[in-house]
């Protein structure tokens, strides 16, 4: 038997909510996250012309690569241009 069936047979409805995750909890706080986006799509930094992930993560305080996964997950590409340049 699966075990969202099994839940539901012992529990019914409320045996199909969602349970605590294994793991340790999170480090980084939503905060954070929002913050890295915020400044990410709204500025520049002040020596160059779009953010890098270590330039990013040495601004808001993170690792390279907590940064790095949360342009991941928001689908952040700061290096692209959004615009066509005619050369």
């Amino acid at each position: 038997m699966s075990r969202w069936r099994a839940r539901f047979v012992r529990h019914r409805l409320e045996g199909l909510t969602d349970e605590p995750r294994p793991g340790g909890p999170r480090k980084i706080t939503d905060a954070q996250v929002e913050e890295v986006v915020v400044r990410t799509l709204e500025t520049t930094p002040r020596d160059a012309t779009h953010w890098s992930t270590r330039s990013m993560a040495r601004e808001v305080g993170l690792s390279q690569s907590a940064t790095t996964r949360i342009w991941r997950t928001f689908g952040l590409k700061p290096h692209l241009v959004d615009t066509f340049k005619l050369s």
